[in-house]
């Protein structure tokens, strides 16, 4: 067990605990897998949220509230890290909250910090800062001040500005001492309140408001989700693929980029024995440690004779998109002394493009031989070598 999996088991009710709220359904962006399950970079939101707490020097254990329906999701999410068994969360976030803090009752911290799991690019000043706050506040509260101009609107219509002065946005996470915010919750059941800052406030507890970092947003929408994707840090990675393919004794067309391209021989192979997109699977595969086309698509299974290698093509695709990654390059180098690709290099590019969801300027066609030497230059086959450029999140 590592030192920040370890700090995630109990101290003796000391220290600090990080309740992370996971029970949602996500109702606002939209059907489909609860947002706090979806994958930001390729790491499920929640995955990035519970792990901001477990590498803060500041807390020593989390727990993470979550619906009862969400137990295998959240198994997958949290494999590899050692957390304590999750709270059952209710039907509102301040029950589910609140269960929480029953949860961790049992062996109390002596401050808490609440935080929704929606919010996966909390920084460790943020959750600092709002922990220092506790030595002169019951409660504190990330959050960030009004920059826009306030208006109240009644019936569509702006009936009032409102002096944005004194206005904050609040956040989360919300750290809190624990007895307090325990208590606090427990006196409002029959309360619906939107934050447990509300909670402590209605208690009568003295809540602080520190300046959150501006990356701490929160994923309500797709449009949310597309822009946290944006703001992760970036790394390049390039993969290399190499592929031939033998010319058979008949034929009347060789597949290359998808496209049938006339010849009097064609390649043998499993598939369609498309060189090129051989190639450049194998590139992507290798640009996020995934493999290579065997792995996925093995020769001696016959699901895969005669196939379109452009479903090859998609499954890489996919397999990019699964690691967190985003295409955004292709170069392919088609080493033969015939058929001559010059004539159709410009619609493999198109073609290429299409199936790899890239613009023609991100896909680079080009055509070599050996100037006759070695297989390829006395015309036994076709050898294509590819690279491929991936962004993923690091």
């Amino acid at each position: 067990m590592t030192e920040i999996e370890s700090r995630s088991h109990s101290r003796n009710g000391a220290g600090t605990a990080a309740l992370i709220a996971a029970a949602g359904h996500g109702e606002r962006f939209g059907a489909g897998l609860p947002k706090q399950y979806r994958r930001l970079g390729g790491v499920p939101i929640l995955t990035r949220s519970i792990r901001a707490f477990l590498g803060s020097p500041e807390i020593d254990r989390v727990l993470v509230a979550i619906h009862p329906d969400h137990r295998a999701l959240y198994d997958e999410a949290v494999a590899g890290l050692e957390l304590p068994e999750p709270a059952l969360g209710g039907a509102t976030r301040q029950e589910s909250v609140r269960r929480g803090l029953e949860s961790l009752a049992a062996d109390p911290p002596r401050h808490v910090v609440i935080h929704d799991a929606a919010r996966p690019l909390v920084g460790a000043r943020t959750i600092a800062r709002t922990l220092a706050a506790l030595a002169d506040s019951a409660g504190a509260v990330a959050a960030t001040p009004a920059t826009d101009t306030l208006k109240r609107v009644a019936g569509g219509r702006i009936v009032e500005t409102v002096p944005r002065g004194a206005v904050w946005h609040a956040q989360t996470p919300q750290a809190f001492r624990f007895s307090e915010i325990l208590a606090a919750h427990r006196e409002a059941t029959d309360i619906a309140l939107t934050d447990d800052a509300s909670v402590a406030e209605r208690a009568g507890l003295r809540v602080a408001a520190v300046e959150s970092d501006a990356g701490n947003v929160k994923i309500t929408t797709e449009s949310d989700l597309e822009l946290a994707e944006r703001s992760l840090p970036r790394q390049v990675r390039v993969g290399s693929g190499f592929d031939v393919h033998r010319f058979a004794t008949v034929g009347d067309r060789v597949m290359l980029c998808g496209l049938a391209i006339p010849h009097d021989r064609g390649l043998a192979g499993h598939s369609d024995a498309d060189v090129a997109l051989h190639a450049v699977v194998d590139a992507m595969l290798g640009a996020v440690a995934a493999g290579d086309i065997g792995t996925f698509f093995p020769p001696d299974d016959q699901a895969w004779a005669g196939a379109d290698s452009a479903l090859f093509v998609r499954r890489a695709c996919d397999v990019v998109a699964a690691a967190g990654g985003r295409l955004s390059h292709v170069d392919l180098t088609i080493i033969c002394e015939e058929p001559r690709i010059a004539p159709c290099r410009d619609a493999m590019r198109t073609n290429l493009a299409a199936l790899l969801d890239l613009p023609m300027s991100a896909v680079s066609v080009k055509a070599t031989t050996t100037e006759g030497l070695g297989f390829a230059g006395r015309g036994e086959g076709i050898a294509a070598q590819a690279t491929a450029t991936v962004e993923t999140a690091a």
